[in-house]
């Protein structure tokens, strides 16, 4: 188990999503469509009608424009690289939807309280500077009564079960092996279930709801309503 002390903080070591490497990130990531529509899916079960939903560190924003495909939703998303920003909103305007894409980082969000009835951050959280921080600010913009979903891999994820998911990605012999290794090195930075129960127990959370999957987690965290 990790420590609190030791996981509030902690840099990003890996290459910076930009450039040529979010162009890569975004064409594999491109192929898990199924995913991010069951992901979707999935969301949208828990949205009031005319919800305004944030998805913190949305990337090339497959999720965020799936999510918006389903219903009259208001949907954000916030993240630190202008390239995927860039592509989003690209992505988005090509899938005939409006999505507003903005930069800035997830444990500082450029939002007033109390903006959102849901937040959700999919294969992200592994890799924010102060985790800590952002379960705080999901907090922050939450509306009362509101939901936050993050879903990430898990820190104990054998070899095996993420060989498995990378084979269903259908991806080339080389990518394949790539994505394996991308897979590998990002274990290390992944949480554990007592981590995470840790780090939401920092904040007004209090506490999560922690769904377990082979490879990874649904981590479910609530804002209570107003009496």
């Amino acid at each position: 188990m990790t420590t609190i002390s030791t996981a509030i903080r902690r840099p990003y070591k890996g290459a910076p999503m930009e450039g040529l490497i979010a162009t890569w990130y975004a064409k594999q990531t491109g192929k898990l469509n199924a995913d991010f529509r069951a992901d979707a899916r999935r969301i949208a079960a828990h949205l009031p009608p005319g919800a305004c939903i944030l998805e913190a560190a949305p990337g090339p924003g497959y999720l965020a424009v799936e999510i918006a495909k389903l219903g009259p939703y208001r949907v954000t998303g916030l993240d630190i690289s202008g390239s995927f920003v860039r592509m989003a909103s690209a992505y988005a305007a090509r899938s005939g939807v409006d999505v507003e894409f903005r930069q800035g980082d997830a444990a500082a969000m450029p939002f007033a309280a109390e903006t959102f009835d849901f937040v959700v951050c999919r294969a992200a959280f592994k890799n924010f500077g102060d985790p800590v921080g952002a379960l705080r600010e999901m907090h922050r913009v939450l509306r009362p009564g509101g939901q936050a979903l993050v879903i990430d891999m898990r820190g104990d994820a054998s070899n095996a079960a993420l060989d498995a998911y990378v084979a269903e990605m259908g991806l080339s012999y080389l990518n394949a092996l790539l994505t394996r290794l991308i897979f590998r090195t990002l274990r290390n930075r992944a949480y554990r279930k007592d981590d995470l129960q840790g780090m939401a127990a920092e904040t007004p959370f209090a506490g999560a709801e922690i769904v377990e999957a082979p490879i990874g987690f649904d981590v479910w965290l609530r804002k209570p309503a107003l009496a």
